[in-house]
């Protein structure tokens, strides 16, 4: 899509629906010239040069196409709207794409911008075409609460589209190029605002596959329109730096390359000024001024054979004199992206830093070109497709996991980019098997990419055979064990500290569905009691739920039973309901109104700590088995249980009686609770280990302890977090307490 439509003022196309051939005439023969600049058929024949005649004359035939659908169209910067597709297939040409990749970036806006059906192309152009077309297209007649959420529906199925064909992409990134490159016509705004979406998203994307020519220039073209002023002095400090070095530098390369071939290597040597936005990170990241930053220069070395590129280096290190903890093999561990190259960095002449990276000729293509390189014609796209093709193509695939774990396209949006870090750490199975993960990943990271299975059941890890914290930031060359239980279950909290989308998509999954179960268990459980309330059996007939489901609007018994269990739909008003079907004659008929000899009125839930996220213990009050407590239906966290002697309940019943429901401890607990303990002692030596000794010897356990001064500097105050099963618990917890030497009070919050 052409991101400078937005304002533009157009009329109508013309669509006689006449063939192209005879609708349109030979675009050799146009009567006006094009702007200096200006994309044009001829000049797009021109880069098409490695595809056969046949192919040619059908991209004409998409042109053709295209041509009248946008007749009448206008740019903002005053060019005929044609000229951006025809930019947007000259760029992928220059990626040496296939006819179909060609044909789908000419017509890529004509479904979006001029109501082109899907049928259509299918028809004219192929079903291969017009998919890529469609996954090109933006959406439409579809109402989102803001930008940021249009946005993320229009990327997710954009990479819904890659992952089927990777030359969505591709083509998706010629016409970003292209926007970016004609931005200067729009309002500064705008510029910025598409210069953030491309540093953010499409950025990274080129960087993850691997396009890194692409990559610099959407970076350098991003920071320019983000930061004009930043980027126009920074630029006039580089020409104002430049003085004699580019002589010092040409030196160097040719002193580098003689060195080189006296070893009998042969190399070609390209020496390259760092982009400008490289430069400006650098200095923004380690707080440097420009004066401080000296490798504005790197040199690329490339040689023929992989043996020749571990050679160079040597040769390069006996010139001069490595820098230490700068030198790195990409050769032997791919970047995630399948870059390969060696990277060292040496003290050149006057102390100046040089970087020298070394490559072989293909290495340095797919460098340059990633997944696009050697992209040639193919009938069938997938034939014969390059390492690091299929390797995209698999990431790429890997999107539809995270797209159908997600619940809206915000959070699809969140988790890709989680995994579009440029940086990778390498770590290693127990087995020697190379993971690769974004950088600052934790090993419960690496569990979820090696199976979902194995990251929900996650309960230990070790690494380098030592015991360490689901939380541990995996550092290069880790050898990562994981350890699971068959009955271990994700938790919330993994969710702060997981790092990749995966392991963020699956975690937030499993909670959606677990907490739907539990919604589901309580509302049922509600709804029984509700029923006894109102002395009718909670065995309702099929008849009676069937009607009541509908007339709640739920679409199925389980999305009723789980608004019960949230608290969006009351119990109590639910049995009144089916008490008035009960008094009726087909409810009577149906038997939904015969009594029921069971418990009496109001017969509380019982809470038995095993709930799960339906059942809430209120932060507030902490209550305990043994306490008297009461429930409330709360619309975001289900039922929340407090103590009835709890101030802060008792001012939420006065306020909503009807949200409040009798509830009591179940006969067989399954979990310990949390309660607050206040002890106030005088301050000696060896007293917090004298109370963590008596509480850990009364089969309690300290979850979080703080201490501060209290009455003088004589006595301080302790809070603590403690672990009981019950009531009497923790009663005689406190008695034993009470007699360590130096406590002078103990209270429960």
């Amino acid at each position: 899509m052409d991101t400078t439509l937005a304002d533009t003022a157009r009329r109508k196309p013309r669509r006689a629906r006449q063939s192209a051939a005879s609708a349109v005439p030979e675009p050799e023969v146009a009567s006006a010239a094009p702007a200096h600049g200006v994309a044009t058929f001829s000049t797009l024949t021109e880069k098409l040069t490695y595809l056969p005649a046949s192919d040619i004359a059908r991209i004409r035939e998409a042109f053709r196409f295209s041509d009248e659908m946008h007749l009448g169209q206008i740019r903002l910067s005053g060019e005929p709207y044609i000229s951006h597709p025809l930019a947007v297939a000259e760029i992928c040409a220059g990626w040496k794409l296939d006819a179909q990749a060609i044909m789908a970036a000419l017509l890529h806006d004509v479904m979006e911008d001029q109501g082109v059906k899907k049928d259509e192309l299918i028809e004219r152009f192929g079903p291969s075409v017009a998919a890529m077309v469609d996954g090109l297209s933006k959406l439409e007649k579809i109402e989102f609460q803001n930008y940021v959420e249009a946005q993320g529906e229009n990327f997710r199925k954009m990479l819904l589209a890659m992952a089927s064909d990777v030359r969505v992409i591709l083509i998706k990134l010629a016409d970003r190029l292209h926007n970016m490159r004609t931005l200067d016509s729009m309002r500064p705004d705008k510029r910025r605002r598409i210069a953030h979406e491309t540093m953010e998203v499409y950025v990274p994307i080129a960087h993850r596959l691997g396009i890194n020519s692409l990559y610099r220039e959407l970076q350098d073209l991003s920071f320019a329109n983000m930061h004009p002023f930043r980027h126009k002095a920074l630029a006039k400090a580089i020409v104002d730096a430049r003085g004699n070095r580019v002589e010092l530098f040409g030196s160097v390369s040719d002193v580098v390359k003689a060195a080189l071939e006296k070893s009998g290597i042969k190399a070609n040597i390209f020496g390259r000024e760092k982009t400008l936005f490289s430069i400006y990170r650098k200095m923004r990241n380690k707080h440097l001024s420009f004066s401080q930053v000296h490798d504005l220069y790197g040199f690329r070395v490339v040689v023929n054979t992989l043996p020749e590129c571990y050679m160079a280096l040597g040769v390069l290190h006996s010139m001069y004199k490595p820098m230490p903890g700068k030198v790195q093999d990409f050769i032997a561990i791919p970047k995630l992206n399948k870059y390969q190259s060696l990277h060292t960095t040496v003290v050149g002449p006057f102390g100046s830093p040089l970087e020298f990276l070394i490559r072989t000729r293909e290495m340095h293509h797919v460098a340059e070109s990633g997944v696009a390189s050697h992209w040639l014609y193919k009938e069938d796209y997938n034939e014969s497709l390059t390492d690091i093709q299929q390797h995209s193509i698999a990431w790429l695939q890997s999107l539809l996991d995270i797209q159908q774990q997600t619940g809206n396209s915000i959070e699809f949006l969140e988790h890709v980019k989680f995994d579009l870090f440029p940086d990778s750490v390498y770590v290693f199975t127990p087995k020697a098997k190379i993971i690769a993960l974004p950088r600052a990943a934790t090993a419960l990271d690496f569990a979820y990419n090696i199976h979902t299975d194995v990251g929900d059941q996650t309960v230990a890890v070790k690494i380098n055979g030592e015991p360490a914290s689901l939380r541990t930031e995996l550092q290069n060359g880790d050898i990562v064990e994981v350890i699971t239980s068959p009955t271990s279950r994700p938790n919330p909290s993994w969710l702060t500290f997981v790092r990749t989308g995966k392991a963020r998509s699956c975690i937030r999954s499993y909670l959606r569905t677990a907490s739907m179960a539990d919604s589901i268990e309580l509302g049922k459980r509600l709804l029984t009691q509700a029923l006894h309330g109102q002395d009718l059996s909670d065995e309702l007939p099929p008849v009676v739920l069937e009607r009541i489901v509908s007339e709640s609007g739920a679409k199925s018994e389980d999305e009723f039973y789980a608004d019960i269990g949230t608290g969006k739909r009351l119990a109590m008003l639910v049995a009144h309901r089916v008490a008035s079907l009960a008094s009726s004659a087909q409810a009577g008929a149906a038997g939904g109104g015969e009594s029921k000899t069971g418990p009496a009125k109001n017969e509380p839930v019982l809470i038995y700590g095993s709930e799960g996220m339906s059942v809430q213990l209120a932060e507030c009050c902490r209550p305990i088995p043994g306490d008297d407590i009461v429930g409330q239906l709360n619309l975001d966290r289900g039922l929340v249980v407090h103590s009835s002697e709890c101030e802060h309940a008792r001012r939420l019943v006065s306020k909503e009686p009807e949200k409040w429901i009798p509830v009591a401890w179940g006969e067989e607990l399954k979990r310990r609770f949390d309660c607050r303990l206040t002890v106030l002692a005088k301050d000696e030596m060896g007293l917090l280990a004298r109370i963590a000794s008596e509480i850990s010897e009364s089969d309690a356990n300290i979850t979080f302890v703080s201490m501060d001064e209290g009455k003088g500097d004589e006595f301080t105050k302790m809070r603590f977090i403690i672990q009981v099963e019950s009531r009497d618990h923790l009663a005689r917890l406190m008695r034993r307490l009470r007699h360590v030497h130096g406590v002078t009070s103990i209270a429960r919050e």
